[in-house]
């Protein structure tokens, strides 16, 4: 006989709320991240400015990386739990 594969396995709803407390909040620690985050992609909007037409300064090389960085930050932050609390050690 073939074995009952849904007996056998965890219910997801409950290791998933035993993993995070509340699964749609951002941590503090991802607040932070996504603010340095939208201030990376408004530098990057900002130097977005001073480029030229043809693309040939400085300008036109920094600002697509600022915003590339910025966006990819803000995904991390929006990803990142909170750091487990670490117990103090006992001293003898």
């Amino acid at each position: 006989m073939a074995k009952n594969h849904r007996r056998s396995q965890k219910d997801p709803s409950l290791v998933f709320s035993q993993a995070r407390k509340d699964p749609d909040a951002v941590s503090a620690r991802g607040k932070k991240i996504i603010a340095c985050g939208v201030f990376l992609v408004c530098v990057g909007f900002f130097v977005l400015t001073l480029t030229d037409p043809a693309g040939k300064n400085w300008a036109s090389t920094v600002s697509p990386l600022l915003l590339v960085i910025g966006y990819a930050v803000i995904g991390v932050g929006i990803i990142i739990p909170d750091p487990l609390p670490t117990s103090p050690q006992p001293e003898n």
